[in-house]
């Protein structure tokens, strides 16, 4: 690597070196890994609240997304001793006891180090660490998933219904996500008197239910052949050792997309108004940010 193509800054108090910032990292776009770095750091306040004391499992695409990727939950290899972690045991199918040490995303030195290592997506669970183990979950997920043809219009239509069954059921704080990659997810605030067991069994009855209720547009089984012109309701999301990709978490597609909070209204319109509602650009996720704060911590209130 030519020295010219590393610099060292200081991020919240800690000495960084980044390197390769021109590195393209969305050919069809042009984005570099320097553009990526500026838009973590622009977004770092509402992103690291959603990460904050939650194991973090990223994505990486270190030559960029048209390039291999890799799923990433151990701390990498050579990770700075001041970057917060812990050590949890295993949930994979290849667990037999072992354990997985966790970067924890606490501040914006953190968040940089690992985008700089071209983690473009940051997934986290549903619950919070309590004395170093997972605490119960603070919030619900329903994640939709569409079947071509079906796209993000029959997203909005399913998603108004989950909200109206999650409000009747006293969960009052609901926030979309368009999720940057096909469909979205609707998240609602949880006052932690319920196990995640708990939580996403009744998920998983909402799904069964909607799919009863509305054959034409719900399924709830994930069985390939079901799910053409359908919206998957993925109540599995809520499971403990699941991951969802977190809010303001940049997607490796083609273009930098990005999981971006919505309000309510935009879903109504995009139920109503064929092909209105789109995916957001990390550009267009900051402008919003801008003008209209934090969309996703001000709707997931109790």
């Amino acid at each position: 690597m030519a020295e010219s193509e590393q610099i060292t800054v200081e991020v919240s108090g800690r000495r960084l070196k980044l390197s390769n910032l021109s590195k393209v990292l969305y050919p069809a776009t042009e984005t570099t890994k320097g553009e990526v770095l500026h838009y973590y750091s622009q977004v770092a306040g509402p992103l690291l609240a959603v990460l904050a004391g939650r194991p973090v499992t990223r994505i990486r695409w270190p030559h960029g997304v048209a390039d291999l990727s890799f799923f990433e939950k151990n701390l990498p290899p050579g990770a700075p001793s001041w970057l917060d972690r812990v050590t949890l045991p295993s949930s994979g199918s290849r667990g037999g006891g072992d354990s997985v040490t966790y970067p924890l995303v606490e501040d914006l030195a953190a968040l940089t180090y690992l985008a700089n290592l071209a983690a473009l997506e940051f997934h986290v669970p549903q619950w919070r660490l309590e004395d170093g183990l997972p605490g119960l979950p603070d919030r619900l997920v329903i994640d939709l998933d569409p079947g071509a043809p079906a796209g993000l219009d029959e997203c909005a239509r399913l998603a108004l219904l989950v909200r109206d069954r999650m409000q009747e059921a006293g969960m009052t704080g609901c926030a979309p996500v368009t999720s940057g990659s096909k469909g979205m997810q609707v998240y609602a605030a949880l006052d932690g008197g319920r196990t995640s067991e708990e939580v996403r069994e009744w998920a998983q009855q909402l799904a069964q239910q909607l799919t009863r209720e509305h054959p034409d547009l719900v399924v709830w089984k994930m069985t390939k052949s079901m799910r053409p012109g359908k919206v998957l309701l993925d109540w599995s999301q809520n499971t403990a050792a699941k991951t969802t990709i977190a809010p303001y978490s940049l997607r490796g597609r083609e273009r930098p997309l990005v999981a971006a909070p919505r309000t309510w209204d935009e879903i109504e319109r995009g139920a109503q108004e064929a092909g209105w509602l789109r995916q957001l650009t990390f550009e267009e996720v900051l402008e919003r940010l801008a003008s209209d704060g934090d969309l996703f911590a001000a709707q997931l209130v109790f």
